[in-house]
């Protein structure tokens, strides 16, 4: 399985948010790290169809990212998903999963499954407006995973998680990752140290450092500093 970025661009009018990056991802977990502005959030949503880009293509195993059949493959969560707050946990992943194509004794397995798996069975009746941030957050990565997605796109993921689910979130991902990319975009570098397979820097649109983590022979901190003091 492999995605393939090639010469991905994206122009508002006289800005380039994302200048010409290529990629090759395979089945693993990809850090990417960039300040505010970096053109991070464009890149992932152009990969999840979101946006059309200005120039160049995006295929996972050859299909195309504008196709029914990339989008069947695809999970996504947000920076800020989009949720009803006076459904039920339940009712919110049963409603995603009938837009998703799931049949409905297929639907409620699963969606049993993602509850516990986010530890949020105990709250799966109550209204979503109820919910702490970490709980909304671990809803998120739920409904992200309900069609069993080959490709997983995150931004922000461990937003408003405490320190253990982090750790939880970070167990998860390399269950995933096994057969499944991965990429997810933090400010938590910390999180990307140590679950990340691959460190992808973006600074000015453009992918500025693609390297193995374990072929890192600094601190990450140290490293992401000093790329945004190189011009």
């Amino acid at each position: 399985m492999e995605l393939k970025v090639d010469r991905l661009t994206k122009q508002y009018k006289n800005k380039i948010a994302v200048d010409r990056v290529s990629l090759k991802l395979t089945p693993g977990i990809y850090g990417l790290l960039g300040a505010n502005g970096a053109g991070k959030t464009t890149l992932m949503r152009m990969l999840c169809g979101i946006l059309t880009p200005t120039g160049g293509s995006i295929t996972l195993d050859e299909t195309d990212v504008s196709t029914e059949e990339y989008r069947d493959r695809l999970g996504y969560l947000p920076q800020d998903f989009g949720y009803y707050p006076n459904f039920t946990g339940w009712d919110f992943l049963m409603y995603l999963a009938a837009l998703k194509g799931l049949e409905k004794e297929q639907a409620k397995r699963r969606c049993r499954e993602l509850l516990e798996l986010v530890s949020l069975t105990s709250m799966e009746k109550k209204k979503i407006k109820t919910y702490s941030g970490g709980m909304k957050q671990r809803l998120g990565i739920a409904q992200a995973l309900l069609n069993r997605p080959k490709l997983l796109v995150l931004d922000e993921p461990t937003a408003g998680l405490d320190p253990k689910e982090r750790i939880r979130f970070r167990k998860l991902m390399e269950q995933m990752a096994t057969d499944c990319i991965v990429l997810l975009s933090t400010h938590i570098v910390s999180d990307v140290e140590q679950i990340a397979d691959t460190i992808l820097i973006m600074k000015d649109g453009q992918l500025i450092y693609e390297k193995p983590r374990e072929a890192i022979q600094e601190a990450l901190e140290q490293l992401y500093m000093r790329k945004f003091e190189e011009d």
